[in-house]
This record gives structure tokens, C-alpha cells and sequence, in this order.
């Protein structure tokens, strides 16, 4: 069970149902510009609130990814998202639900970064913490909404108090980013007492994927190399399926694959363990009920059905159930809490060492034009994990670096990403990134993606009240 340490946190940092944690920092920002380091500790921590609720990253914003990867497909509600014709008002109101929810929590990450510099009690030390670690904060959600919608406008200390912002481009949207990223990585602390802050290898982490999108690869790689070189972080080793669970299961506290998580517990739970499956009599893996909005095929995908069956992932992630589409039909337990009443105390593993790995291989491939003997150990680590070997020692499942170009390389890298994070809302953005997203979804599943389906609409919240973003919106919408 999760111990002392992780629920006073739950309770004092993280928990969304707490006032204290939600508007009290408000009050203050008004009248006392966090004179103390409590007070704008507590602001820090009101800046997870909205980007942790079920308006983003609790559920909104992975459960419209994973309905567009290769791999899988929605149902019910959520069906238009895997139409690739674009979205119907029912999910343009959950993804405008993303946006209104994220810039909550950006202004609040403005609020700290604005007023805690003329905190009169703060230490120099805790400032430059606070600061960095709202930085790092606005930088992933920025990250996340600029992925998804295209420019956005930037709000940040500077015009906090302005209603009327203009959109800036996607571009410029990257350049703040990457500066908020570099200026956590300098002000975060190696170690964290609390579970769940970000440290300075999770901003290392963040600029490689940055980097990786921006094509900057020579960085991506000396970022991830640092990563690894610290020697902080390892993967989980598993013999069995089932000892998966040792990473995503409910009760796990830490790991030493853990980079940056998002924690949840079962008072504010990860809403997308609801999505995943509904409890039966045959299967128990949600306590309150779901709608197993996310499906797949193990006879009809092809990424599925050539997936092999040796690896153990496979097994620990999919499980047959005809839902009324056939005896085929797969549904995603990646992530199950059984035990959950109001919701899932899984947490969200926005950073695993097994990315951060990932991320590597790739990176240090497209630097040096071919792979290279650190690339393709960086690929083995997780593929032998996969089948329960050791991942530090060589094993019978092992790539070699002979039997590789470039492209076919980064191509099994590209695979073995979909496999190692299905069901964690990152494949789509893969294969955006990649540039060969409707190339996927026309080989797997046969359908031709509309050009609209590659941003989300513009939200009418802001169309309609932020006077220099009327007229705006994405194409198709």
C-alpha cells in the first residue's frame, strides 16, 4: 500500500479537493505576494489542480489521444475521434475542456513566477525552486497544448492581467517552451523530499523530447546521455506479465524508472482508468464501473496481431472481451485499480526511464546519421525488459547493430515505442511529430485522415471573450 509519504502528500500537495490548495493561493497573490515560503509553496501547489483534473490530463486529454493512434480505436462518445473526419460538439467541448483547464493552471504557474521573486521571508534558494519548478510546469503544458492546437496565445507573467491576447505561432509557442524548460533545468534540485515534483533530470527529459520535436537531435542526444550517465534511474526488471503491475499498478508509490509522474489517489483518481474497462463478472480491474471507450482488435489491427506474443508487455496490456464487436476485441489494463471507488490511484507516467531510453535511441541515431553501438543499447534495455530479461545484460532477444540502416532502425525504435507506451496518450503525438501519422492510419486501418483531424478546433471560450483571437481558428472547423 502506498505509504505515510505519498498520502501526505496526496492530502497536502496534490489533492484537488482541497480548498486550501485551490483558492487560497488566489487570496494571497492578491494581498500578500507570498511573503513566506508556505504560502508560495501553496501556490506551487495550486498549480496541479486544473492540469491534473479530468478536464486534462486526469482524462480529457489522453482518453481524445488514444482514440488516434494506429494501434487503437473509441467507441460510444468518443467514436468520431477515430473517424479521422474531425471532431463532433460533444468532444470539441472536452478538448476545449483541455484548453480552459491548462491555462488555469498556466496562470497560476504565471502568479508564482510573477510575485515569489518579492517574497520578503523566501530564501534565495527556495525562489529559485518555486520559480523553476513552475517553469518546468507552464513548459509542459504549454508543450501539450501547442502539440495539440497549433499557436496559442502566450500568456505569461509579463501580461497577466490582459484578457486580450493575440495568437502567437507555433514557433514562437516553442521558443518559450524551450526557454522555460532550460531555466528549470537550472533551477530544479537534483532530489526531491516530495514524490511527484519535478528535479532537474525530468527537466533534462523534457528538453531531449523538446529537442527531438524541433529536430535539434545533437541536443536531444547530449540530453538524454546525461539522463542516462547520472546512473539515477533504471527500469523495473520483470519475469512475468503480471509483473507489470510493479510500474502502473495502484498501490505503487515510486519506482526507479519514475522521471515525472503525474500521482493521483482515489479521492481525485486518473479518470482514464475509467475509460479503459468496466467492472464484470468476469473481468475486475475498475471498482466503480467505466464505459471501455478504447478498444482494439488482436486479429483485425495489424500492429496488434503482429505483435508477438512472447513479449510479455502484450499480455499485461491487452485482454480478449466482445463488447458487441466480436470475440477479437481487446481492451486496454495497463493501468487497473480493481480497489477504486470514486477513482484510480494509478498515476500517469508522463516520464519513464523507458522514454527517456527511447528517446535516446532515436536522438543518437539522427545525430550521428547511423546508428551507433549506444543507440542500439539503448533500444536492447527496453526490448529485453519487454521479455523479461535482465535489461542490462545482453540476452537472446537482442538487436544487432549490423543488422540496421538508418531508417530501418529508427523504424523498429518507432515501433517499439508504440508497444512500450500504448494506452499512455503518446503515440499519436509520435507519429505526428514523425510526420507519418495519416501514412499509419491508411496502412493499418485503411482510413484516409481528414486535414483537420491534425489540430484540435480553437475553444469558443476564448474565441468569443479574448478580443484579438476573434476570427481565429484552425482549419476545417
Amino acid at each position: 500500500m502506498r505509504n505515510l509519504t505519498i498520502g501526505v502528500l496526496v492530502l497536502l500537495v496534490f489533492s484537488a479537493c482541497s480548498k486550501a490548495l485551490q483558492e487560497k493561493p488566489k487570496s494571497q497573490a492578491e494581498g500578500n505576494f507570498y511573503n513566506t515560503s508556505a504560502e508560495a509553496r501553496a501556490a506551487v501547489n495550486a498549480i496541479y489542480g486544473p492540469m491534473r483534473g479530468d478536464g486534462a490530463f486526469g482524462l480529457n486529454y489522453p482518453a481524445q489521444l488514444e482514440g488516434l493512434p494506429d494501434y487503437g480505436n473509441s467507441r460510444g462518445s468518443q467514436a468520431p475521434v477515430s473517424t479521422y473526419q474531425g471532431l463532433d460538439n460533444t468532444n470539441i467541448n472536452r478538448v476545449s475542456a483541455v484548453w480552459d483547464s491548462l491555462y488555469r493552471s498556466i496562470r497560476n504557474a504565471n502568479i508564482v513566477i510573477q510575485r515569489v521573486p518579492v517574497g520578503s521571508e523566501i530564501s534565495d534558494q527556495d525562489k529559485q525552486t518555486f520559480i523553476a519548478e513552475a517553469k518546468y510546469l507552464r513548459a509542459m503544458m504549454y508543450f501539450s497544448l501547442v502539440r495539440c492546437f497549433g499557436g496559442l496565445p502566450i500568456r505569461t507573467e509579463a501580461n497577466l492581467d490582459l484578457s486580450d491576447v493575440a495568437r502567437s505561432s507555433t514557433d514562437e509557442v516553442l521558443q518559450l517552451v524551450l526557454q522555460d524548460a532550460l531555466e528549470a533545468e537550472a533551477g530544479l534540485p537534483d532530489v526531491v523530499q516530495d514524490i511527484g515534483r519535478p528535479t532537474v533530470w525530468a527537466a533534462k527529459t523534457l528538453l531531449t523530447e523538446i529537442y527531438l520535436y524541433l529536430q535539434r537531435y545533437n541536443e536531444a542526444a547530449a540530453k538524454s546521455t546525461e539522463v542516462i550517465s547520472s546512473g539515477k534511474f533504471s527500469l523495473v526488471e520483470v519475469s512475468t506479465a503480471e509483473d507489470f503491475q510493479k510500474i502502473f499498478g495502484p498501490d505503487v508509490v515510486n519506482t526507479p524508472e519514475e522521471i515525472f509522474y503525474l500521482k493521483f489517489n482515489r479521492q481525485q483518481g486518473f479518470g482514464l482508468v475509467s475509460y479503459a474497462h468496466r467492472k464484470t463478472a468476469q473481468y475486475n480491474y475498475y471498482g466503480p464501473g467505466g464505459v471501455y471507450a478504447q478498444y482494439t482488435d488482436s486479429l483485425k489491427n495489424p500492429f496488434i496481431k503482429n505483435w508477438d506474443k512472447a513479449d510479455l508487455r502484450k499480455e499485461h496490456i491487452l485482454y480478449n472481451v466482445d463488447i458487441g464487436l466480436g470475440p477479437t476485441t481487446c481492451l486496454f489494463r495497463k493501468f487497473r485499480d480493481p480497489d477504486a471507488t470514486a477513482g484510480a490511484a494509478n498515476d500517469y507516467p508522463w516520464y519513464r526511464y523507458a522514454d527517456l531510453l527511447l528517446f535516446h535511441a532515436e536522438a543518437e541515431a539522427r545525430a550521428q546519421g547511423t546508428p551507433t553501438e549506444e543507440a542500439v543499447e539503448s533500444l536492447n534495455k527496453v526490448h529485453r525488459r519487454a521479455y523479461g530479461y535482465p535489461s542490462n545484460a545482453g540476452s537472446a532477444v537482442d538487436f544487432k547493430l549490423a543488422d540496421f540502416n538508418l531508417d530501418s532502425f529508427l523504424a523498429k525504435v518507432i515501433e517499439e515505442r508504440g508497444y512500450e507506451t500504448m494506452y499512455e496518450g503518446k503515440r499519436w503525438l509520435d507519429l505526428v511529430r514523425l510526420g507519418i501519422a495519416k501514412q499509419r492510419i491508411l496502412e493499418i486501418k485503411g482510413i484516409a485522415v481528414a486535414d483537420k483531424v491534425m489540430l484540435w478546433p480553437l475553444p469558443n471560450s476564448e474565441i468569443l471573450y479574448n478580443k484579438a483571437m476573434q476570427g481565429e481558428q484552425n482549419p476545417g472547423y
